[in-house]
């Protein structure tokens, strides 16, 4: 009777603890919708945060789309991500089978050094990168955008591919072999669809911190019409003032990428990043 009791208040805790972390995520969001919904009289009304104006500004959310180019911002982040999630993914799929399944010298040394981009601070690179850039005519480009976005990302992708390789039996290489496959086959037939809990992992974590990254685009890309999301909104606050309603309706409409990209590989995330740190 006394373990049943200890079950049901360790339950209770448990949900009760989920309720409070679920109240912490909803406020922010709430009252991010209930101020999109607010036009510029009513932040100077006495309106409370949390009450429903007596006119819902909907333009809000077509004044940022249209108005605010929110729609330019959001195609140029589509195109970045779409660029640089699926490749750096393949890159750090390629280095994370080779440290793993291939014969080659000084492994773990290697892996040490990948990771040692990991501990560079992105503030450090800005001057050169925008040095070499403005020479080499990568400023203002999806390209050089992109491809500093590859390089930064590639530790953090080798770090959880690996792990998870190393989950994968070496049984599995042997009869591979047997049946004729060599190194590349084996690498695309088999070992990388197997990792799909690890790549489906990577592509919401790339996907986010591409599409939310702010520095090096604000950096590399000054022309209105290249600009990224997070760059982009910035435009939305004034010199003299800020129109709140309009800033977070744009904020409310570029989340909404992010969470598709979520809900479509959210099943696989948790399985990927226990697979990741196994090893």
């Amino acid at each position: 009777m006394e373990g049943k009791t200890q079950k049901i208040t360790k339950k209770v805790v448990l949900y009760l603890i989920l309720v409070i972390l679920a109240v912490i995520w909803i406020v922010p969001m709430l009252t991010l919708f209930l101020t999109a919904i607010k036009g510029k009289k009513d932040f100077y009304s006495g309106l409370s945060l949390f009450s429903i104006p007596a006119r819902i500004a909907w333009d809000n959310f077509t004044n940022a789309l249209v108005k605010g180019r929110l729609l330019t911002y959001m195609k140029n982040d589509l195109i970045v991500s779409g660029l640089k999630v699926p490749l750096g993914i393949f890159i750090e799929a390629l280095a994370a089978f080779a440290l793993t399944r291939l014969n080659i010298k000084h492994k773990t040394g290697i892996f040490i050094f990948f990771l040692i981009g990991m501990m560079l601070p992105m503030q450090t690179a800005l001057v050169p990168i925008n040095v070499i850039y403005s020479k080499l005519g990568f400023l203002n480009t999806y390209f050089g955008l992109f491809y500093v976005y590859v390089g930064f990302g590639i530790s953090y992708g080798i770090l959880i591919l690996r792990g998870f390789f190393k989950g994968i039996p070496k049984e599995i290489d042997e009869a591979a072999v047997i049946d004729g496959c060599n190194k590349w086959q084996l690498f695309l037939r088999i070992i990388f669809p197997m990792a799909k809990p690890a790549v489906a992992t990577l592509v919401i974590t790339d996907f986010l911190a591409t599409w939310n990254e702010y520095l090096l685009a604000s950096v590399i890309i000054n022309d209105n019409t290249k600009k990224t999301v997070p760059v982009g909104i910035m435009t939305f606050v004034g010199e003299h003032g800020t129109d709140y309603g309009y800033l977070c309706a744009g904020v409310l409409v570029s989340v909404i990428p992010v969470l598709v990209v979520y809900l479509i590989f959210q099943r696989y995330f948790v399985e990927g990043m226990s697979g990741a740190v196994k090893s």
